[in-house]
């Protein structure tokens, strides 16, 4: 199959060179690209579809053929140096790519995978500007207590309130114990002085009497 494929290389190359010098002097020589063509995994049938794209754009198409593809890529009137060619088979796109080069020949196995016909990604746009602020949440739920803080120190002392009121009478105490008798006094001495006292008050009365009297 290898040997099968460089041959169809060969003859591609062959047939440009073929082409009269003339033409050669107005156009561009093209890219080919010859090799096996699957699809899931499978053979190409006869007759799929095995096409070039540029850009988006489909530049060459040809048919399979046992497996085989063979596709000249021409840039005609455009420029496709340095371009990216991608494939696709039967609609599907293959995994392989290639640079376009002028007068190139590459032997690339295509690989289609069906589901994957779609175009090429494009660029990525700029970023838009930020949206408004959304609404608050809900609160969440309370979080489990936190460990008990330190003891503060002691404050300093509050002034001093005003005096209270005087308080009622208590009840009245209790009778002291009676006190020791006293020595007794002279009996003898005082006796005396009290009839010697008798004695000049009745004298006194006397003379104050007969004083009257005369």
């Amino acid at each position: 199959m290898t040997k099968t494929r460089f041959l169809a290389l060969v003859t591609a190359l062959a047939l440009l060179l073929a082409i009269p010098t003339s033409v050669f002097a107005q156009r561009v020589p093209p890219h080919v690209f010859v090799g096996t063509v699957t699809l899931d995994g499978a053979a190409a049938v006869d007759g799929a579809a095995v096409t070039a794209w540029i850009d988006g754009e489909q530049v060459a198409a040809t048919n399979a053929s046992g497996g085989d593809y063979s596709l000249l890529v021409d840039q005609g009137d455009s420029s496709f140096a340095g371009k990216t060619v991608s494939f696709k088979v039967s609609g599907a796109n293959a995994t392989e790519t290639a640079p376009w080069m002028q007068g190139g020949g590459d032997i690339l196995n295509l690989t289609g995978v069906s589901g994957s016909s779609g175009g090429s990604a494009g660029d990525t746009g700029a970023q838009g500007s930020v949206g408004p602020t959304g609404p608050a949440g809900a609160a969440g739920p309370p979080g489990p207590a936190g460990p008990a803080g330190s003891d503060g120190s002691s404050g300093s002392a509050g002034s001093a309130g005003p005096a209270g009121a005087s308080g009622s009478d208590g009840a009245a105490g209790s009778a002291g114990t009676s006190g020791s008798d006293g020595e007794d006094g002279g009996g003898g001495l005082g006796l005396i002085a009290l009839i010697v006292a008798i004695v000049a008050l009745l004298a006194a009365g006397g003379s104050y009497m007969m004083g009257r009297r005369a």
